[in-house]
Protein backbone atom coordinates (compact mmCIF):
# COMPACT_ATOMS: atom_id res chain seq x y z
CA UNK A 1 0.00 0.00 0.00
CA UNK A 2 1.28 3.71 -0.86
CA UNK A 3 1.33 6.22 1.31
CA UNK A 4 0.72 10.10 0.56
CA UNK A 5 0.67 13.49 1.94
CA UNK A 6 -2.27 15.30 0.12
CA UNK A 7 -2.30 19.07 -0.28
CA UNK A 8 -5.95 19.64 0.86
CA UNK A 9 -6.26 23.60 0.10
CA UNK A 10 -4.62 26.08 -0.82
CA UNK A 11 -3.11 27.20 -4.41
CA UNK A 12 -1.13 24.42 -6.61
CA UNK A 13 2.14 23.98 -5.25
CA UNK A 14 5.32 25.89 -6.21
CA UNK A 15 8.61 23.72 -7.59
CA UNK A 16 11.50 24.80 -8.03
CA UNK A 17 14.38 22.42 -9.33
CA UNK A 18 17.10 21.69 -6.77
CA UNK A 19 21.48 22.30 -7.41
CA UNK A 20 22.19 20.99 -4.13
CA UNK A 21 24.89 17.87 -4.82
CA UNK A 22 23.50 15.87 -2.34
CA UNK A 23 20.24 15.61 -4.50
CA UNK A 24 22.43 13.57 -6.88
CA UNK A 25 22.96 10.46 -4.03
CA UNK A 26 18.79 10.04 -4.11
CA UNK A 27 19.08 8.68 -7.96
CA UNK A 28 18.05 5.00 -7.60
CA UNK A 29 18.08 4.03 -11.39
CA UNK A 30 20.23 4.44 -14.56
CA UNK A 31 17.67 7.04 -16.03
CA UNK A 32 17.82 10.51 -13.88
CA UNK A 33 14.51 12.01 -13.02
CA UNK A 34 14.41 16.00 -11.72
CA UNK A 35 13.92 16.21 -8.22
CA UNK A 36 12.50 19.35 -7.67
CA UNK A 37 11.29 21.14 -4.04
CA UNK A 38 8.70 22.72 -2.61
CA UNK A 39 7.61 24.50 0.54
CA UNK A 40 4.50 23.52 2.10
CA UNK A 41 3.14 25.03 5.34
CA UNK A 42 1.67 22.25 7.83
CA UNK A 43 0.33 22.10 11.41
CA UNK A 44 2.40 19.13 12.22
CA UNK A 45 6.06 19.35 10.42
CA UNK A 46 7.36 16.50 12.76
CA UNK A 47 4.42 14.20 11.99
CA UNK A 48 4.55 14.58 8.15
CA UNK A 49 8.37 13.92 7.67
CA UNK A 50 7.68 10.92 10.79
CA UNK A 51 5.52 9.01 8.34
CA UNK A 52 7.28 9.67 5.06
CA UNK A 53 10.63 7.91 7.50
CA UNK A 54 7.79 5.09 8.70
CA UNK A 55 7.57 4.41 4.92
CA UNK A 56 10.55 4.10 4.12
CA UNK A 57 11.91 2.04 6.48
CA UNK A 58 9.28 -0.55 5.35
CA UNK A 59 10.86 -0.22 1.50
CA UNK A 60 7.42 1.39 0.84
CA UNK A 61 6.92 4.63 -1.64
CA UNK A 62 5.13 8.16 -0.64
CA UNK A 63 3.41 10.65 -2.47
CA UNK A 64 2.47 14.13 -2.69
CA UNK A 65 -1.06 14.25 -4.06
CA UNK A 66 -1.75 17.85 -5.19
CA UNK A 67 -4.03 19.54 -7.90
CA UNK A 68 -1.79 21.55 -10.77
CA UNK A 69 -2.93 24.48 -11.96
CA UNK A 70 -5.33 22.78 -14.64
CA UNK A 71 -7.39 21.31 -11.61
CA UNK A 72 -6.00 17.80 -12.59
CA UNK A 73 -5.05 15.53 -9.73
CA UNK A 74 -1.35 14.69 -9.36
CA UNK A 75 1.07 12.51 -7.32
CA UNK A 76 4.79 12.46 -7.59
CA UNK A 77 7.24 10.43 -5.12
CA UNK A 78 8.70 11.99 -2.26
CA UNK A 79 12.36 11.44 -2.40
CA UNK A 80 13.52 13.40 1.14
CA UNK A 81 11.44 15.54 3.38
CA UNK A 82 12.54 17.83 6.29
CA UNK A 83 10.59 20.30 8.48
CA UNK A 84 11.68 23.95 9.72
CA UNK A 85 10.15 25.61 11.99
CA UNK A 86 8.91 29.76 11.97
CA UNK A 87 7.19 31.82 13.41
CA UNK A 88 3.99 31.29 11.67
CA UNK A 89 4.55 27.41 12.30
CA UNK A 90 5.88 24.70 10.65
CA UNK A 91 7.45 24.56 7.03
CA UNK A 92 7.45 20.97 5.34
CA UNK A 93 10.36 20.88 2.63
CA UNK A 94 9.66 18.32 0.44
CA UNK A 95 11.80 16.79 -2.39
CA UNK A 96 9.50 14.86 -5.32
CA UNK A 97 10.35 13.03 -8.07
CA UNK A 98 9.20 14.74 -11.64
CA UNK A 99 9.41 13.35 -15.21
CA UNK A 100 10.17 16.18 -18.09
CA UNK A 101 6.76 14.88 -19.05
CA UNK A 102 5.40 15.61 -15.81
CA UNK A 103 6.93 19.01 -15.61
CA UNK A 104 5.41 20.48 -18.52
CA UNK A 105 2.27 19.19 -17.38
CA UNK A 106 2.03 21.02 -14.21
CA UNK A 107 3.34 24.07 -15.27
CA UNK A 108 4.93 25.29 -12.35
CA UNK A 109 8.51 24.17 -11.62
CA UNK A 110 11.12 27.10 -11.61
CA UNK A 111 14.44 26.46 -12.52
CA UNK A 112 17.68 26.95 -10.40
CA UNK A 113 18.30 27.58 -6.35
CA UNK A 114 18.49 25.37 -3.28
CA UNK A 115 16.43 24.72 -0.53
CA UNK A 116 16.04 27.40 2.60
CA UNK A 117 13.05 27.74 3.46
CA UNK A 118 11.81 31.59 2.27
CA UNK A 119 14.00 31.68 -1.02
CA UNK A 120 12.29 32.74 -3.75
CA UNK A 121 8.77 31.18 -2.41
CA UNK A 122 5.80 33.77 -2.02
CA UNK A 123 3.16 31.95 0.17
CA UNK A 124 3.74 28.00 1.28
CA UNK A 125 0.84 25.69 0.84
CA UNK A 126 -1.03 24.71 3.42
CA UNK A 127 -1.37 20.75 4.35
Amino acid sequence: MEDKIAIIEGPPPTFKVSNEQWILGLNESPKLENIVVTHLRTFNGPALVERCYRAWSKGQSIHLEFRASGGYLCNAPIAAARYVETGEGHVLLLWVRLKLEDMEFIGDVEAGGDSKPGDDFDQPDLL
